[in-house]
């Protein structure tokens, strides 16, 4: 029988509950003082580990220590001290073009709101809430390729278009929990649920996933939602 609207919704809200108590302490992944750097950090983590770009802003922040600096660097310079992240010069082109819109549309300030974080370059609605969730405290449900991946696996949205992923998981979890639903569902993809071969078997909300009675020695009955 088709799950009903209501019953995935409390399937959602148990996920979140359950994972919260499991992963209590789950904070964005990057590292970052300030707005900027976290934009910053969010587009050279694209094809690459958090870990990695942990390592390689260090450097980079305290040679460019502000939006001005980012926007009068060399890209050469720039592509040199993130190459090890990867299409470095492609993220070269979006941060230093993000740096002068920043600083002139917006006076160096990164700014608040979805629809202005978008025209920035290498900014889409991912990054965008990213940065709203992590540094403004703006609630933001970021789709990275765990959140497509796991949230189709639990069934709670059909879509692989993360903006209709975005949308489906906005009916589904409540507003104040956007962004710490996104970084535990993205830690418990690097956690348990893996993309080669989730281990449904040791997996916590095993009972709250469909996918699980797929994977080999799961037997239990799913949706026991109270």
């Amino acid at each position: 029988m088709k799950e009903t609207f209501q019953n995935k919704k409390k399937r959602a809200r148990a996920i979140f509950r359950r994972l919260d108590k499991i992963y209590p302490d789950i904070q964005c992944a990057l590292d970052f003082s300030t707005p900027w750097e976290l934009l910053v950090a969010t587009v050279l983590s694209a094809q690459c580990t958090d870990k990695l770009v942990n390592r390689v802003t260090p450097a980079l922040f305290k040679k460019y220590p502000d939006v001005k600096a980012f926007a009068s660097a060399n890209p050469p310079e720039v592509e040199r001290a993130i190459r090890s992240t990867g299409f470095y010069r492609n993220k070269t082109r979006n941060i230093l073009g993000a740096a002068k819109v920043v600083r002139e549309r917006f006076s160096g300030e990164v700014p608040r709101r979805m629809e202005d974080l978008v025209t920035i370059p290498g900014v889409g609605r991912k990054t965008a809430n990213v940065i709203l969730g992590n540094a403004f405290g703006i609630p933001g449900i970021s789709v990275d390729t765990h959140m497509i991946r796991l949230n189709r696996l639990l069934g709670l949205t059909r879509h692989a278009d993360p903006v209709k992923i975005e949308f489906d998981l906005r009916e589904l979890v409540p507003r104040k929990n956007w962004t710490a639903f996104s970084h535990l569902i993205i830690h418990h993809g690097r956690a348990r649920c893996f993309a080669r071969r989730p281990d449904c078997l040791h997996c916590e909300i095993q009972d709250l996933c469909p996918s699980a009675r797929k994977c080999f020695g799961v037997r239990r009955k799913v949706y026991d939602v109270v």
